[in-house]
């Protein structure tokens, strides 16, 4: 009995010092496996391009382009999609001013000198003079509506762009996890974790670099396509009223002037 009493002291005695010792090896031991892993470098962009290997490259480059396109859109949209370059003021005074005299193959004439997408509208109306007001009307929406798809088409770029952005953006991401668990897999020890860390925050940057491009370019999307929509409703307003008077009017062509 006394020889199991001091086996059990014995064994207490050697567990308590196995427990108060445990902590501050397992400290060192932690110490220097980080000092023998080293920490991964700051994050930049260069740096988080070079470690995504070719396929990332490829995503990087393609991401970049996006972006390039993206802005030129914007930019060619402010150029373009402008009611003051759309409906230019004197154009607009000339056809009220030959309106107002009755001579409508002076509007005619003026159209053809100024040809853009109000000058379409407007002489697919006198076009149809002969026709009728009601057939004069319907032409005027056909072409305000074929007028309003060529603005929208130069708009709907940029809904593109927002839609591929995101979608390179996750691509990356996922080729960036699969390379994260790739170098995983090589690394031992407490290595496991800050590999996985670097890596992972290196494959979340294509996502959010795609987010970048993809929310201007939507928000600038429905800007533009609004804008452009005011423009056509303003053109098709703009030439309605302009062809009121068409009602009483009697088209004489040329041949019957030299008559």
């Amino acid at each position: 009995m006394p020889r199991l009493f001091r086996f059990i002291l014995i064994a207490a005695l050697v567990a308590t010092a196995v427990m108060v010792g445990a902590p501050e090896a397992l400290a060192q031991e932690a110490a220097a496996a980080t000092e023998e892993v080293p920490m991964p470098e700051g994050i930049s962009l260069i740096r988080v391009i070079r470690a995504s290997g070719p396929v990332g490259i490829l995503l990087w480059i393609a991401l970049f382009a996006t972006s390039a396109v993206g802005f030129a859109l914007i930019l060619d949209s402010f150029l373009t999609i402008r009611q003051s370059k759309i409906i230019p003021g004197t154009f607009v005074g000339q056809i009220q001013e030959a309106m107002q005299q009755g001579d409508l193959m002076k509007a005619v004439q003026h159209c053809n000198e100024q040809p853009g997408s109000l000058s379409n509208i407007l002489g697919a109306a006198f076009a149809n003079v002969e026709e009728g007001f009601e057939a004069v009307q319907d032409a005027v929406r056909v072409s305000a509506e074929l007028e309003g798809e060529k603005l929208m088409q130069r708009v709907a770029y940029l809904n593109l762009v927002g839609n591929i952005a995101p979608m390179l953006g996750l691509m990356g991401t996922v080729q960036g996890m699969i390379l994260a668990f790739a170098n995983l897999a090589q690394a031992a020890g407490a290595a496991k974790e800050l590999v996985l860390a670097d890596n992972i925050s290196q494959a979340l940057w294509t996502t959010m670099v795609g987010l970048l491009i993809a929310v201007p370019a939507v928000g600038f999307f429905y800007y533009f396509r609004n804008r452009a929509a005011k423009i056509i409703l303003t053109m098709e307003g703009l030439t309605l009223d302009q062809i009121k008077v068409l009602r009483n009017v009697e088209v004489v062509s040329e041949d019957d002037e030299d008559i």
